[in-house]
Order: structure tokens, then sequence, then C-alpha cells
């Protein structure tokens, strides 16, 4: 067994005691499913870990309606082959537990979370709230009305999700992979030309190669370029990246890099 290949099977094992940890804990947990690289990495190991019976909690999408239509279209069909249903509210079901795909890596405020990370009855985080996780033991524990958030692939780095999905291998959305798309140059990012983010005047509209290192709100969410085509390919570069996926891709975070928290606090994911 190859150095990589035992990393990997160490971090798949720790997900896999984490997602089982909170379907005995937890009365009503969701799995928060967007399609995206991370949330699809989450799904083969729900599968590894209650397949062959079914998943003890459903798949749930918050739709912004600023989805990349590519994911979107990937979701329903992921979704459809697993025979999963897809809910769109944590309130109106009572949901105890929503279990998404943050990775401590990406950006400061998400180092701070705990695996399971404690949310009041507003939705709101607060740092200085959190359980402590000793020796891998996990408090799940509520009142009605508050909901943990748990993160089964926190201490998993972007690399590592890409050498996860070449292994399995598991299908992606094309966005991920080098295509030829028109983007304005702003501030140093790639802004993709939308309806949502058409070009400014005076900026010139350029096709380019690129592919996303992330696929979330359209309005805020930039590729980088790239000539990778496949997760061999992306594997490279990302191993020679010395910027964050975030902090390469993402128009919000540029603004200040109390953001995020911020913005958790307040009940954002």
């Amino acid at each position: 067994m190859t150095p990589d290949r035992a990393h990997l099977d160490w971090l798949e094992s720790e997900a896999i005691f984490i997602l089982r940890e909170v379907a005995g804990e937890c009365a009503r947990p969701a799995l928060l499913f967007s399609g995206g690289k991370d949330s699809l990495v989450l799904l083969r190991l729900a599968e590894k870990a209650f397949r062959p019976g079914r998943f003890p909690f459903p798949l749930l999408h918050i739709d912004t309606g600023h989805n990349f239509p590519e994911v979107i279209e990937f979701r329903d069909q992921r979704a459809a082959e697993l025979g999963e249903t897809l809910l769109e509210a944590i309130e109106e079901f009572g949901f105890d537990a929503a279990i998404g795909g943050a990775r401590r890596d990406e950006e400061k405020a998400r180092a701070k979370e705990r695996v399971f990370s404690f949310r009041d009855a507003f939705g709101q985080w607060d740092p200085r709230q959190q359980r402590p996780e000793l020796w891998d033991l996990y408090n799940a524990q509520v009142h009605p009305g508050e909901h943990v958030r748990v993160f089964p692939i926190s201490n998993w780095t972007e690399l590592d999700v890409w050498q996860y999905i070449a292994r399995e291998p598991l299908d992606v959305p094309s966005i991920y992979y080098a295509h030829r798309r028109p983007v304005v140059r702003r501030h140093g990012l790639l802004v993709p030309v939308t309806d949502l983010t058409p070009p400014r005047a005076g900026e010139a509209v350029e096709e380019v190669s690129v592919r996303f290192r992330t696929v979330g709100d359209v309005s805020c969410t930039c590729p980088v370029a790239s000539q990778a085509a496949t997760p061999e390919e992306i594997i490279v570069e990302t191993a020679a990246t010395r910027v964050t996926e975030r902090g390469a891709t993402r128009m919000d975070d540029q603004t200040s890099e109390a953001s995020m928290e911020r913005r958790k606090r307040e009940g954002y994911f």
C-alpha cells in the first residue's frame, strides 16, 4: 500500500465513522447535496457507510436560483440514480443535523469549525459555544430548534478530494474540467460572463480555457485558467498551486478576510 493510498483510506474511514455517528445520534439528519465535487465525495462515502441499505437521511439542496446549470443537471441525474429525495429547507422539516462538505483548508473561518458544529435556534454559529471533540467523541445533543452541522471531510484538502475522485472513480460535472468560456478580467480574477455577471463598461470579453475549482453561487464564483481535462491533470495542478480554491475563485471573499466568519455568525453555512 502506497502512503497516498494509506492516507486516503484513513480519511475515508474517519468520514464513514462520522456519518455513522450522525445516523446513530441524530433523530432527523439530512445530507446537504449541491452536486459539487465535495458533496459527490460525501455521497460516495455515505454509500460505503450504509449500502446496500437505504440512506438514513434525505438529500437536502438549498436552491438559491444562482446555480450553474451544468451542476443542477448533474445533481438531479445523480439523485435520480440513487433513488433519493431532494428536500429544500432545514426549519420546515425540523432537521437536527445537516451534513455538509466543508473542509478546514478552504479558508480561515472554516478552519475554526468542529466536525460537529453547533448552531442555535437562529442557525447562528458562535465559535465560543462550540463543543470539545477529544478522542473523536462527538456531542450531537440539541434542544428543539437547534441543530448541528456536521463536516465528515473537515480534515480533507482539495488535493485529497481530487485524489479520491480519481481513485473511486467518480463522475463530476463537466464544469470542473477545462472548457472554453467567455470571461472578463476583474481584480485579478476571471469573471464568467453570465446574465448575473455581465461585463461592465470598458471591460473586454475574452474566450479562455478555464475550469472551476469550486461551483458556488454564479454571482460570486470565478474559474481559473487551465488546460486540465482529467482528474489526474487536475491533481498535478492542485499539487503545484499555492492559492486556496476560495482565494482564487470567490469574488465575495476578496472584500474582507472576515466576510465568511461574519456570515457564518449570521446563520450562513
